[in-house]
């Protein structure tokens, strides 16, 4: 058989599938309301497996941004009303204390990433207040890893310092594109010369890992645009980089990814040359791909966890590590507790309310079942490894031969390898890994969605 061109390959590929920051994903978590005690027993349960072996981690999420960026898929909140900080942290606080009355013993905490939003729209003195409210309650282990998303626009020397002071010793800045048409499009106006001066400041302080975020499918990009975007990124030398293809899901985000015509966005095979384009860019500069969508270089920590087979992927993208129990706080956090899934109600003002009532604010979840947990664990192989097995009987799961059947045609188009008991993605074929993943995806098998839930693979 005569083997397809790239061209066609993502011709053939390139359908809606899932991002796989979680098995079973979230169109597919139970239908009925989450339990609050059956969440609670699980939060309990992965407390007590590891809080002495290897601690837990907390993402907070902190939704307010200033102004709408228009590529942007995350819950937020737009305001420039600095007021709402003070009220935000309060509950977030409360809600820590809650997750710590269900625990056993003090937490030993490992990882903090803060996300949103816009961490940095809060002040270095709201920042520094809620840190040192949660280590009221909580103690950090020998070995720990504080990070947090910063908005070069409304990031200050002051907040670089003060959470740095507090133990944060990872930053990744947003830069999604440098072209200034770009910029006009996704409402995102941000000078090279701006993400210079927090780059410096963050190494001028001291902070270790320095990671600059990219996406490529923008509106109106083209391959010079995206030439000169990643000469001016390796430039300043970040740590690593994050290349994310852009997810267009205006049927989920409503307005906020349509303030622009979706004819100017990159087409099917003109995007994935962006996306080599960029590989290309990154690997003659020292890099080395991570996963997917990630580049390292090779001194940083996560090219280590990628050597060590201790990459791990969750609802914050790939990590050096992993602890059992992640607990979101925040307006649409999401917890994992391995053995289940909660997430956050996804309005401020619910979250809030929800808080203040004194309950866990969840208002939908999933508890895994084993086949999930089995599952779970084939596909973060994948993700992080590109390669899975079933020899030992833990990972073996009653419908394989589903799945090696889904797989054969990827086989037969040369991007995967599948042995008596084992699969691996091919190295040329990382482009792929989601619709890999999907074979196995046994809840998206039987129930195929009806109507748009998922972003493009490719």
């Amino acid at each position: 058989m005569q083997p397809l061109s790239n061209s066609a390959l993502i011709q053939k590929y390139n359908i809606p599938g899932p991002r796989y920051t979680s098995y079973p994903t979230v169109p597919f978590w139970d239908k009925g309301r989450l339990d609050i005690n059956d969440w609670s027993q699980t939060v309990q349960r992965a407390f007590n497996e590891s809080n002495n072996k290897e601690g837990i981690s907390l993402y907070i999420h902190l939704p307010y941004c200033e102004s709408l960026c228009t590529f942007c898929a995350c819950h937020k909140h737009i305001t420039k009303r600095h007021s709402v900080e003070d009220k935000y942290i309060d509950t977030l606080l409360k809600e820590w204390r809650l997750y710590v009355d269900i625990l056993d013993s003090t937490p030993s905490i490992r990882e903090i990433h803060l996300g949103g939003g816009t961490p940095t729209f809060f002040s270095s003195k709201n920042l520094k207040r809620m840190i040192e409210g949660i280590f009221e309650l909580a103690k950090r282990c020998d070995v720990y890893e504080f990070s947090f998303e910063a908005h070069p626009n409304e990031t200050t020397k002051e907040q670089l310092q003060t959470l740095f002071d507090l133990g944060f010793k990872r930053t990744s800045f947003g830069i999604q594109d440098y072209d200034p048409i770009v910029q006009r499009a996704i409402n995102r106006i941000q000078p090279v010369e701006n993400v210079q001066r927090v780059n410096d400041w963050a190494r001028e302080i001291g902070y270790e890992s320095i990671s600059h975020d990219i996406i490529f499918g923008l509106p109106h990009q083209t391959k010079e645009s995206i030439i000169n975007t990643i000469e001016l990124t390796v430039k300043q030398r970040p740590d690593r980089i994050a290349y994310y293809s852009y997810a267009h899901v205006p049927w989920i985000k409503g307005v906020g990814q349509r303030g622009f015509d979706e004819n100017d966005l990159p087409k099917d095979e003109y995007k994935r040359e962006l996306y080599e384009l960029g590989k290309k860019l990154f690997f003659e500069a020292g890099y080395v791909e991570i996963g997917m969508d990630h580049f390292s270089l090779p001194t940083d920590k996560l090219y280590k966890a990628m050597v060590d087979k201790k990459l791990h992927r969750n609802f914050m993208g790939y990590t050096a590590g992993k602890t059992k129990l992640m607990i979101g706080l925040g307006m649409s956090s999401i917890s994992d507790s391995w053995y289940a899934f909660a997430q956050n109600e996804k309005r401020v003002e619910d979250y809030i309310a929800r808080v203040n009532e004194g309950r866990l604010p969840i208002f939908r979840g999933h508890i895994l079942t084993d086949e999930d947990l089995v599952v779970r664990q084939h596909i973060l192989n994948i993700m992080c490894n590109l390669e899975t097995s079933w020899e030992d009987d833990s990972m073996k799961i009653d419908s394989i031969d589903e799945v090696l059947e889904r797989l054969q045609e990827m086989k037969d188009d040369n991007l995967v390898e599948i042995y008596d008991n084992r699969l691996v993605v091919k190295e040329d074929a990382r482009m792929f890994v989601r619709n890999v993943c999907m074979a196995f995806d046994l809840r998206l098998a039987e129930n195929q969605p009806e109507g748009k839930i998922f972003s493009m693979t490719i």
